[in-house]
């Protein structure tokens, strides 16, 4: 099975269950930007660890298998839930509990439903200037090229660029908004 079944079928799964969610990572990302390849589909639950959590993890058994035991992610700051596909090859699962940040609960109000060409369906994504301050605050390598794929696709003239800005100052990260802006090849 290839990722982008697995991802259509679990975003389908996630959407019946009506457990609020969204995509992050690289599906989201590659929404607005540049597909890039990934081996794994992530969601941001907004709910507690005995509700949606729990639910969603049964709701995409046996497609699924995940880990009990719940992760602190050192990078978004919140509790994540990893699991295995069942499938060959196998990818990750990885659920990412909405967690009291300012920054993660206005992401999470402002999704979107957004037509995904390498899902072939419409899902709930961030919007594009959640994904852009998102993936500077993260400042991985990968993370900074999506954020100048974002940006160079859209074009910031198309984004609410006072948004990112409002929001790179208070992550203390509008260096890096400036370095990637300044990466992008001109037309």
């Amino acid at each position: 099975m290839k990722l982008e079944e697995l991802a259509g079928r679990l975003f389908e799964i996630a959407e019946e269950s009506g457990v609020p969610h969204m995509a992050v990572g690289a599906i989201a990302a590659g929404t607005y930007g540049i597909p890039r390849a990934t081996k794994d589909v992530d969601f941001l639950v907004a709910t507690d660890e005995d509700r949606g959590i729990r639910q969603l993890m049964e709701a995409f058994q046996p497609l699924v298998k995940f880990d009990p035991q719940v992760q602190f992610d050192t990078l978004t700051w919140g509790k994540r839930w990893v699991g295995v596909s069942a499938t060959i090859p196998a990818y990750k699962v990885e659920l990412f509990e909405i967690f009291d940040d300012p920054f993660v609960q206005s992401e999470f109000s402002r999704r979107t439903r957004t037509y995904v060409p390498i899902l072939g369906r419409e899902i709930h994504v961030p919007t594009a200037e959640d994904i852009v301050v998102q993936k500077l605050r993260w400042a991985r390598p990968k993370d900074l090229d999506d954020a100048r794929d974002v940006l160079a696709v859209q074009g910031p003239e198309n984004l609410d660029m006072a948004y990112i800005e409002k929001w790179c100052e208070t992550h203390a990260t509008t260096e890096r908004l400036r370095r990637v802006l300044a990466e992008i090849p001109p037309l």
